[in-house]
């Protein structure tokens, strides 16, 4: 089976940055199920590394990630699934980003090219984000009659607020720009396209710079402050993702996506 994700260990000062690669070299960078796997173990390889003290995941040269594959076949096999395997599918997405907010380490996302969807929900799950110029984010899930889910809404909220992470959300097809994302507090930093990862790893390096074991602590209770409610805010994210996905408006706005047409949606 194909790696997709490599992890490098011992760089920067004192060895204690890590770098976590995602690149399918597709240059889209979609997230198959067997990716949500493969990133979900990558976070959890971390679990009793107390050498390693900050993590940077970064994607491909144009693009972070792309979002869910809409077109790899086992995640298309989710039409046919019935409702407890569909739900025990829809786990992987929350189990990926719960994984990488959970991590000890201080977790930098390295963004070139675009963030769309589960992309998105996966870089809020991270501690800092540092996003290229020319770069966008997008969350497109309520075009395609889905919600969006994995527990990103109430971490989009902590970060951003009620009114923009409604307009994140629901403007489905809106592209967020670097520019933007950064006067929301979506993303932490700007850099010079191309640059991304390297402003990341300087970031990483002065959080590298700092006692281990206090910065594991302070994340750890910033996060416990943060995200006390989120499970019980956002525990539905699975039934009503399985709700949606047995509308009309779902079929249409997956079709609509798939012959690049314009969708026409009906409310049912």
């Amino acid at each position: 089976m194909a790696g997709f994700v490599t992890i490098e260990k011992g760089l920067g000062p004192e060895g204690r940055i890590a770098v976590v690669r995602f690149d399918r070299g597709d240059g889209i960078n979609a997230l198959s199920p067997e990716a949500l796997r493969q990133l979900t173990d990558a976070a959890r390889s971390f679990e009793d590394d107390g050498e390693t003290s900050v993590v940077v995941l970064t994607g491909g040269a144009k693009a972070f990630t792309a979002g869910f594959d809409l077109k790899d076949p086992e995640g298309r096999s989710r039409a046919t699934m019935d409702l407890g395997a569909l739900r025990r599918h829809l786990k992987l997405g929350p189990r990926l980003t719960r994984a990488w907010q959970e991590m000890e380490q201080i977790t930098i996302g390295a963004i070139e090219g675009f963030c769309i969807g589960g992309g998105v929900a996966l870089a809020v799950a991270l501690d800092f984000r540092v996003m290229a110029r020319d770069g966008h984010l997008r969350v497109p899930e309520i075009g395609l009659g889905m919600n969006m889910s994995w527990q990103s809404v109430p971490r989009m909220l902590h970060l951003i607020g009620p009114a923009r992470t409604k307009q994140a959300v629901i403007l489905a097809d809106q592209r967020i720009s670097a520019a933007e994302a950064l006067d929301w507090g979506l993303v932490e930093e700007v850099a010079d396209p191309g640059s991304a990862f390297d402003a990341a790893m300087r970031l990483a390096a002065k959080v590298a710079a700092q006692p281990p074991l206090s910065v594991a602590m302070t994340k750890l209770t910033v996060n416990r402050l943060a995200h006390a409610l989120d499970d019980l805010a956002s525990h539905m994210d699975i039934d009503q993702f399985a709700l949606a996905s047995l509308s009309e408006d779902h079929k249409e706005g997956v079709a609509a996506f798939l012959g690049r047409r314009k969708p026409t949606f009906r409310g049912r």
